[in-house]
């Protein structure tokens, strides 16, 4: 494989590419005059795999340090590739009914009987940031707005993946309706549950993104969000947070619960 980006890739994804190999091969310049030639000639080989980016880090994986870091490297290089990868005209997948899980399972950072017990009447949703209209939402108003539904396929982290029916706001309509600076680059979501995370610009204006209110054409059940949860089927499980409280427009990273503890941030499915 050659070390110059593909002149086909787009240009993005070869300046994340470009960024990753210069700092790389500067790094191992470095480091390889020290070494035998048979390890030079294994260090040389490894750089020159995708599977060996971690190589390319620059860091000597001698400690938990080091690995971390070099974990982190290669994560950075795949949130800039999947962010230039990302088509937000790209639809993912629907189904039919006959294939809706029934239950949906259940996932969180904590046991089902642990969900918060939110009261629809005494719920406020904030809205902050870079946005014209900031105020609170309750969810009458919320479902007082254009809905949409989708039966999608959940993807999760750990392996497992369920196909659910999904309805709600979408949540570019909802972004332009309060105002929201369309060209910041995060959207940031702090939950009741104590979660947080955020999303990329170009994935929050995704036709397929949703302020879900609903389960199935029935109001959303506690174990998956009540009253709202934000649903992408062009993200894995850990980006589409529940119970959400606020959410804020900003061009300062918000990071994210599992994303602050070293999981991929984009995390596109």
């Amino acid at each position: 494989m050659s070390s110059r980006p593909d002149p086909r890739m787009p240009r993005a994804l070869r300046a994340a590419l470009s960024d990753v190999l210069r700092d790389g091969i500067n790094a191992l310049r470095r480091r390889e005059s020290g070494l035998p030639d048979h390890t030079r000639r294994n260090l040389l080989r490894g750089s020159l795999s995708l599977g060996g980016l971690s190589l390319l880090s620059g860091c000597q994986l001698v400690d938990e340090a080091s690995v971390e870091s070099a974990l982190m490297t290669v994560s950075r290089f795949n949130d800039r590739a999947q962010a230039a990868l990302f088509d937000r005209d790209q639809l993912a997948p629907t189904y039919p009914e006959s294939m809706i899980a029934r239950p949906f399972p259940f996932n969180a950072f904590y046991g089902e009987s642990e969900a918060p017990d939110l009261v629809a009447d005494d719920w406020r949703m904030e809205v902050g940031g870079k946005v014209a209209d900031r105020g609170r939402w309750t969810v009458a108003a919320l479902r007082q707005l254009p809905q949409a539904a989708q039966i999608t396929r959940h993807i999760c982290v750990e392996g497992w993946s369920a196909i659910g029916k999904w309805g709600g706001i979408p949540f570019a309509s909802f972004l332009r309706r309060i105002g929201a600076d369309l060209s910041a680059k995060y959207v940031g979501f702090k939950c009741a549950d104590d979660y947080y995370t955020s999303i990329d610009m170009p994935t929050a204006l995704h036709p397929q993104t949703l302020l879900t209110l609903t389960y199935d054409s029935q109001p959303l059940p506690t174990k998956y969000g009540f009253p709202m949860k934000l649903r992408m089927p062009t993200k894995l499980g850990y980006k589409n947070p529940k119970h959400i409280q606020a959410i804020f427009i900003t061009n300062t990273y918000p990071g994210g619960y599992w994303e602050d503890q070293g999981y991929n941030w984009f995390g596109g499915s």
